[in-house]
């Protein structure tokens, strides 16, 4: 029997005892029937007989399924099924029943919100439960389903975590598909399209509505949904002049002044019930307003259109003043721009206070929210760290009790003088006061033989590391010339020939000492002593010839990389970037998963022209993402850190781990 025909075997055995095992509610009979088989094979085929039993209850008895659900909850809990099974029975339920349905089954999942935050369940579910609500939202509508649609969005907020990355825009993105169209005939006006008019107070000036305006207002959208285009230049001074014609239309058109129209009025006398007045006055929700021309002189006497348009001035605003993160340094506006902005702010207010109903009320509301907006933006720009309840302090004893029982601090003065009496010195600190006190004298102690680290020359250049001349060591190379500059006559000799590659020069100086030290070895002192007179007298003769020559040196590749290694400030840099810098093996295997490294270079700011190149100069996305990492990562401010927090904003998951992985 092949091993396909055995599993549908024991699925169907399977199905037969879940069948009795749920119409008798009797868990124990299901666990005593699959004690005796493989745990592998056993949760296999009871995760497909739970999926076919409940083919037959959507059926046969759907009044059963929440039932069902929690018959395979506790299934879970015995170790029966995987623990992924009870929301893939949901997601099929769901897939499954009409949306009215879906609203009245989803009470269930809400009312389980503990039951998917258990460890058992969280870890694994967690995935299938966002794919399940997912699929829901596409299936609802924002407009006519408005109510099932927070629900979800509510239970995702209770269910995942505060600091729940996959939740949260880290890296400050818009929605830019959110597109407002608009147009239409520039000649059309609403007096010529409607046989309505708006009345006005005697005292007041009709404001034309003409196409000019109708397209600046809509235009303001664009601005809305992409706020970083206000950092340009022109289109900064677009925004300005359609800003100050829209608010001047709203400061035109007072709603106060707005009468009711004749036709609605004569409408409203023929009904005589409060009912009829009250549903007159209902307030009605519109998810996205229409963009007719013929329809924007009744919007502007809305007041929630009003109130909506106002507000996204005020978002807008806001963003343009922040400080947020993942801007770049040029986004900043100007000073003679945030006066702008302040004196625009103050304007809004204004016509939002004069907004009925309640509009002072409303406009403070606003405010409050924008000002508890500020803190979530801080809180995002220090990494969304996660929010932990502080713990209640443990009290153990009373105050007075702590009082009683707290050993008095001894006085600085007296433990100072108890030093002095025994030659010590107090430092304030215990390893410091160690420190201090190890020898009598410290500045004597500092000039003792065993403070002295720097080798003789013969016995460094003579030595294991003499080596490094030969393949350019940068670092022996240093510590070489330190050496010959300070006790070798041969630093400083007449010649007008230039000095050639530095490994060469450090060879021809290992040879020569190599062969002074045997000569010295076989001639007496006072010989030895002349010589050393001698080409005293040279350095002090060709000093300035040596600066001349050294100055030469430094022109070749290899004092340069000397010179570099002798400077503190390039030491500090090699220093830093041995910690910050990614090693090859890190970048091997983050560009290994980096198949879409457009998205990740146009975040690491490298301009479209810079991305044409990677790709042209390198064969496959690999080679690509690991050159655009390479020049990335050539300046200072880059670092491993920053790299790992942009892959985690932009969901590149994989990348990041192989990243975490190779730490």
């Amino acid at each position: 029997m092949s091993d396909k025909t055995s599993f549908d075997v024991l699925r169907v055995k399977y199905k037969d005892v879940l069948s009795k095992a749920f119409l008798n509610n009797n868990m124990d009979l299901l666990d005593s029937f699959s004690k005796n088989a493989n745990e592998t094979d056993r949760k296999a085929a009871m995760d497909q007989a739970f999926r076919d039993k409940l083919l037959e209850l959507l059926v046969e008895e759907p009044e059963t399924l929440e039932n069902y659900v929690c018959f395979c909850i506790e299934s879970c809990r015995r170790q029966m099924v995987t623990p992924t099974m009870p929301v893939v029975l949901l997601g099929d339920i769901f897939d499954s029943l009409t949306l009215n349905k879906c609203e009245k089954m989803f009470t269930y999942v809400e009312n389980g919100v503990n039951i998917w935050r258990e460890e058992l369940f969280f870890v694994a579910c967690k995935n299938n439960l966002l794919r399940m609500c997912n699929d829901l939202l596409r299936r609802l509508s924002r407009s006519q389903n408005t109510v099932f649609c927070g629900r979800i969005l509510l239970f995702l907020a209770k269910f995942f975590p505060f600091s729940e990355r996959s939740g949260l825009n880290i890296v400050s993105e818009f929605n830019l598909e959110n597109v407002t169209e608009f147009g239409g005939d520039s000649s059309s006006t609403l007096k010529d399209a409607l046989d309505e008019e708006m009345v006005i107070d005697e005292d007041k000036t009709k404001h034309t509505i003409d196409y000019n305006l109708y397209c600046r207002f809509w235009s303001l959208q664009d601005f809305f949904r992409n706020p970083n285009t206000c950092y340009n230049k022109i289109q900064w001074k677009t925004f300005v002049a359609h800003s100050g014609s829209v608010l001047s239309a709203f400061s035109s058109y007072k709603l106060e002044a707005v009468e009711i129209q004749k036709s609605k009025l004569n409408r409203l006398k023929t009904y005589n019930t409060d009912v009829d007045m009250q549903e007159s006055k209902e307030q009605h929700y519109f998810a996205k307003f229409l963009t007719n021309q013929k329809l924007l002189e009744l919007q502007l006497s809305d007041s929630n259109f009003r109130r909506c348009v106002l507000i996204q001035f005020l978002i807008l605003f806001q963003y343009l003043t922040s400080s947020v993160k993942f801007k770049m340094e040029s986004q900043e506006l100007k000073s003679d721009q945030q006066e702008w902005v302040k004196e625009t702010s103050s304007l809004v207010y204004k016509l939002l206070g004069e907004t009925p109903p309640e509009g002072k009320t409303f406009a403070e509301c606003v405010k409050s929210i924008l000002k508890r907006e500020e803190h979530w933006n801080s809180w995002k720009n220090d990494g969304c760290p996660e929010f932990q309840k502080p713990k209640p302090p443990v009290q153990t004893e009373s105050t007075e009790e702590v009082r009683k029982t707290k050993k008095r601090r001894r006085p600085v003065g007296d433990i100072i003088r108890e030093y002095e009496s025994q030659d010590k010195f107090f430092m304030g600190n215990n390893e410091l006061t160690k420190l201090w006190n190890l020898s009598p004298d410290n500045l004597a102690a500092c000039r003792t033989n065993e403070r002295d680290f720097m080798p003789s020359l013969e016995s460094y250049m003579l030595s294991g590391q003499g080596a490094g001349a030969g393949d350019g060591s940068s670092g022996w190379a240093w510590r070489a010339l330190r050496l010959l500059a300070r006790r070798s006559p041969h630093f400083f000799v007449h010649t007008n020939n230039p000095i050639g590659r530095l490994p060469d020069y450090l060879d021809d100086m290992v040879k020569r000492i190599s062969r002074e030290v045997a000569a010295n070895a076989a001639s007496n002192n006072s010989n030895c002593d002349k010589d050393v007179k001698q080409e005293m007298v040279d350095e002090e003769m060709g000093e300035e010839q040596i600066e001349t020559d050294i100055i030469k040196e430094e022109d070749t590749a290899d004092i340069e990389t000397a010179d570099s290694a002798m400077t503190g400030e390039d030491e500090e840099k090699t220093t830093r970037s041995r910690l910050t810098m990614i090693t090859p093996a890190q970048l091997e295997a983050v560009a290994a998963k980096l198949p879409d490294w457009k998205k990740l270079a146009a975040k690491l700011l490298f301009k479209p022209d810079e991305i044409e190149f990677f790709e042209t100069e390198n064969a496959t996305d690999a080679s690509r993402a690991k050159n655009m990492l390479q020049i990335w990562f050539d300046d200072e401010d880059a670092s491993v850190e920053s790299l790992k927090y942009v892959l985690e904003g932009l969901s590149m998951t994989e990348a990041c781990d192989a990243l975490k992985n190779t730490l």
